[in-house]
Protein backbone atom coordinates (compact mmCIF):
# COMPACT_ATOMS: atom_id res chain seq x y z
CA UNK A 1 0.00 0.00 0.00
CA UNK A 2 1.33 3.82 -0.91
CA UNK A 3 0.24 7.00 0.56
CA UNK A 4 -0.25 8.98 -2.64
CA UNK A 5 -0.83 12.82 -3.02
CA UNK A 6 -2.94 14.31 -5.96
CA UNK A 7 -2.16 17.21 -7.01
CA UNK A 8 -4.25 18.77 -10.30
CA UNK A 9 -4.68 21.83 -11.53
CA UNK A 10 -4.45 24.09 -14.66
CA UNK A 11 -0.40 23.95 -14.52
CA UNK A 12 -0.04 26.88 -16.97
CA UNK A 13 2.58 27.15 -16.54
CA UNK A 14 3.81 25.17 -13.43
CA UNK A 15 5.47 27.46 -11.48
CA UNK A 16 7.88 27.03 -7.84
CA UNK A 17 4.74 27.75 -5.47
CA UNK A 18 3.22 24.20 -7.30
CA UNK A 19 6.77 22.23 -6.26
CA UNK A 20 6.95 23.62 -2.96
CA UNK A 21 3.70 22.72 -1.97
CA UNK A 22 3.73 19.24 -3.38
CA UNK A 23 7.13 18.90 -1.14
CA UNK A 24 5.22 20.21 1.98
CA UNK A 25 2.18 17.74 1.40
CA UNK A 26 4.92 14.80 0.94
CA UNK A 27 7.11 15.59 4.10
CA UNK A 28 3.56 16.37 6.36
CA UNK A 29 1.82 13.37 5.34
CA UNK A 30 4.63 10.67 4.99
CA UNK A 31 3.55 10.18 1.27
CA UNK A 32 4.93 8.22 -1.19
CA UNK A 33 5.00 10.07 -3.88
CA UNK A 34 2.96 12.82 -5.48
CA UNK A 35 1.36 12.66 -8.71
CA UNK A 36 0.80 15.98 -10.64
CA UNK A 37 -2.58 16.04 -12.56
CA UNK A 38 -3.22 18.60 -15.35
CA UNK A 39 -6.50 19.55 -16.15
CA UNK A 40 -7.98 18.24 -19.56
CA UNK A 41 -11.23 20.08 -19.79
CA UNK A 42 -11.46 22.11 -16.76
CA UNK A 43 -14.92 21.87 -15.68
CA UNK A 44 -15.95 25.62 -14.13
CA UNK A 45 -13.69 28.35 -16.29
CA UNK A 46 -11.99 28.74 -19.71
CA UNK A 47 -8.18 28.52 -19.72
CA UNK A 48 -6.95 31.81 -21.32
CA UNK A 49 -4.66 31.58 -22.70
CA UNK A 50 -3.98 28.15 -22.97
CA UNK A 51 -1.25 26.47 -25.33
CA UNK A 52 -3.16 23.31 -25.17
CA UNK A 53 -3.55 20.15 -23.20
CA UNK A 54 -0.13 18.52 -24.41
CA UNK A 55 1.82 21.63 -23.80
CA UNK A 56 0.74 22.09 -20.23
CA UNK A 57 1.41 18.18 -19.39
CA UNK A 58 5.10 19.08 -21.17
CA UNK A 59 5.80 21.41 -18.65
CA UNK A 60 4.80 19.42 -15.77
CA UNK A 61 6.86 16.76 -16.61
CA UNK A 62 9.91 19.09 -17.34
CA UNK A 63 8.92 21.04 -13.79
CA UNK A 64 9.27 17.53 -12.11
CA UNK A 65 11.87 15.82 -14.22
CA UNK A 66 14.40 14.62 -12.07
CA UNK A 67 12.38 14.78 -8.84
CA UNK A 68 11.53 10.86 -8.53
CA UNK A 69 8.75 11.39 -5.81
CA UNK A 70 6.50 13.21 -7.86
CA UNK A 71 5.26 12.03 -11.67
CA UNK A 72 2.89 13.69 -13.78
CA UNK A 73 -0.34 11.80 -15.38
CA UNK A 74 -2.36 12.07 -18.10
CA UNK A 75 -5.41 10.42 -16.79
CA UNK A 76 -7.84 13.93 -17.34
CA UNK A 77 -6.10 14.34 -20.50
CA UNK A 78 -7.07 11.08 -21.86
CA UNK A 79 -10.75 11.23 -20.80
CA UNK A 80 -13.30 12.70 -23.04
CA UNK A 81 -15.05 15.31 -21.05
CA UNK A 82 -15.09 17.68 -18.45
CA UNK A 83 -12.10 17.16 -15.76
CA UNK A 84 -14.36 16.21 -12.94
CA UNK A 85 -11.87 15.47 -9.51
CA UNK A 86 -14.36 12.61 -8.89
CA UNK A 87 -13.75 10.72 -11.83
CA UNK A 88 -10.02 11.32 -11.58
CA UNK A 89 -10.33 9.52 -8.25
CA UNK A 90 -12.74 6.33 -8.79
CA UNK A 91 -10.10 5.54 -11.52
CA UNK A 92 -7.20 5.69 -9.54
CA UNK A 93 -8.72 4.08 -6.68
CA UNK A 94 -10.00 1.03 -8.86
CA UNK A 95 -6.68 1.19 -10.79
CA UNK A 96 -4.82 0.65 -7.03
CA UNK A 97 -7.42 -0.04 -4.92
CA UNK A 98 -4.76 -0.63 -1.80
CA UNK A 99 -3.30 2.56 -2.26
CA UNK A 100 -4.39 5.69 0.13
CA UNK A 101 -4.96 8.78 -1.91
CA UNK A 102 -4.76 12.77 -0.71
CA UNK A 103 -5.91 15.22 -2.48
CA UNK A 104 -4.07 18.38 -2.53
CA UNK A 105 -5.78 21.38 -2.76
CA UNK A 106 -5.30 25.20 -1.74
CA UNK A 107 -7.24 26.92 0.37
CA UNK A 108 -9.64 28.68 -2.08
CA UNK A 109 -10.35 25.36 -3.47
CA UNK A 110 -11.23 23.76 -0.78
CA UNK A 111 -13.66 26.66 -0.02
CA UNK A 112 -15.09 26.19 -2.99
CA UNK A 113 -15.29 22.19 -2.78
CA UNK A 114 -18.77 22.10 -2.41
CA UNK A 115 -19.74 23.42 -6.22
CA UNK A 116 -17.92 20.06 -7.39
CA UNK A 117 -19.21 17.68 -8.97
CA UNK A 118 -20.40 15.10 -6.58
CA UNK A 119 -18.27 17.15 -3.49
CA UNK A 120 -18.62 13.97 -0.89
CA UNK A 121 -17.90 11.90 -2.92
CA UNK A 122 -14.64 13.07 -3.40
CA UNK A 123 -13.94 13.13 -0.09
CA UNK A 124 -14.96 9.32 0.66
CA UNK A 125 -12.40 8.90 -1.59
CA UNK A 126 -9.30 10.68 -0.58
CA UNK A 127 -8.41 12.73 2.61
CA UNK A 128 -8.80 16.03 2.04
CA UNK A 129 -4.95 17.95 2.33
CA UNK A 130 -5.73 21.36 2.66
CA UNK A 131 -2.91 24.34 2.08
CA UNK A 132 -4.07 27.11 3.85
CA UNK A 133 -4.00 30.83 2.79
CA UNK A 134 -3.61 34.10 4.38
CA UNK A 135 -7.56 34.92 2.94
CA UNK A 136 -8.36 31.07 3.88
CA UNK A 137 -8.00 30.45 7.49
CA UNK A 138 -9.17 26.64 7.97
CA UNK A 139 -12.10 27.77 10.40
CA UNK A 140 -13.40 29.99 7.26
CA UNK A 141 -13.39 26.87 5.04
CA UNK A 142 -14.72 24.83 7.96
CA UNK A 143 -17.36 26.87 7.53
CA UNK A 144 -17.92 26.59 4.17
CA UNK A 145 -17.52 22.83 3.72
CA UNK A 146 -18.38 21.67 7.49
CA UNK A 147 -21.86 20.47 6.78
CA UNK A 148 -20.45 17.83 4.08
CA UNK A 149 -20.48 14.35 4.92
CA UNK A 150 -16.58 13.76 5.33
CA UNK A 151 -14.99 17.05 6.05
CA UNK A 152 -14.47 16.48 9.72
CA UNK A 153 -11.28 14.38 8.44
CA UNK A 154 -9.66 16.92 6.47
CA UNK A 155 -5.83 17.50 7.00
CA UNK A 156 -4.83 20.91 6.85
CA UNK A 157 -0.77 21.91 5.86
CA UNK A 158 1.59 25.24 6.42
CA UNK A 159 3.77 26.12 3.72
CA UNK A 160 6.34 28.64 3.53
CA UNK A 161 4.16 31.43 1.90
CA UNK A 162 5.48 31.43 -1.76
CA UNK A 163 3.47 34.70 -3.75
CA UNK A 164 3.70 33.34 -7.07
CA UNK A 165 0.84 32.46 -9.68
CA UNK A 166 0.72 30.69 -12.89
CA UNK A 167 -1.34 34.15 -14.27
CA UNK A 168 1.73 36.29 -12.70
CA UNK A 169 4.41 33.86 -14.83
CA UNK A 170 2.20 34.99 -17.95
CA UNK A 171 2.39 38.55 -17.51
CA UNK A 172 5.71 38.56 -16.72
CA UNK A 173 6.29 36.50 -20.25
CA UNK A 174 4.10 38.54 -22.17
CA UNK A 175 5.41 41.87 -21.25
CA UNK A 176 9.23 40.44 -21.78
CA UNK A 177 9.97 40.40 -17.91
CA UNK A 178 12.21 37.34 -16.66
CA UNK A 179 10.81 33.92 -15.51
CA UNK A 180 14.00 32.35 -13.89
CA UNK A 181 13.95 31.08 -10.65
CA UNK A 182 10.27 31.76 -10.69
CA UNK A 183 9.94 28.66 -12.42
CA UNK A 184 11.94 25.41 -12.90
CA UNK A 185 14.78 26.42 -15.54
CA UNK A 186 13.35 23.72 -17.88
CA UNK A 187 10.26 25.13 -17.95
CA UNK A 188 11.41 28.54 -18.63
CA UNK A 189 13.43 27.21 -21.51
CA UNK A 190 10.42 25.38 -23.05
CA UNK A 191 8.51 28.91 -22.87
CA UNK A 192 11.04 30.89 -24.87
CA UNK A 193 11.80 28.47 -27.53
CA UNK A 194 8.05 27.66 -28.04
CA UNK A 195 7.28 31.65 -27.79
CA UNK A 196 4.69 30.79 -25.12
CA UNK A 197 1.96 33.48 -23.19
CA UNK A 198 3.38 36.22 -25.92
CA UNK A 199 7.21 35.75 -24.92
CA UNK A 200 10.01 35.40 -27.30
CA UNK A 201 13.53 35.89 -27.10
CA UNK A 202 16.40 34.17 -25.53
CA UNK A 203 16.30 31.08 -23.78
CA UNK A 204 15.95 31.39 -19.39
CA UNK A 205 19.66 30.40 -19.12
CA UNK A 206 20.78 33.57 -20.75
CA UNK A 207 17.83 35.74 -18.21
CA UNK A 208 18.93 37.65 -14.97
CA UNK A 209 17.48 36.38 -11.81
CA UNK A 210 14.14 37.50 -11.07
CA UNK A 211 12.60 39.35 -8.15
CA UNK A 212 11.54 37.10 -5.59
CA UNK A 213 7.93 38.80 -4.78
CA UNK A 214 5.10 38.36 -6.87
CA UNK A 215 1.53 38.75 -6.90
CA UNK A 216 -1.32 37.22 -5.38
CA UNK A 217 -2.01 33.57 -6.39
Amino acid sequence: MARVGILGGAFNPPHIGHLICAQEALVALDLDRVVFVPVGTAPHRELRPDPGADVRFELVSRAVAGDDRFSVSRIELEREGPSYTVDTLRTLRAESPDDELFLILGGDQAAALGSWHEPEEVLALATLAVVERASWSRNAIGIKIGRLRGAQAVRYLEMPAIQVSSSLIRRRVGAGQPIRYLVPDAVAELVAERGLYGGAGAPAAAEPAASTEGAPA
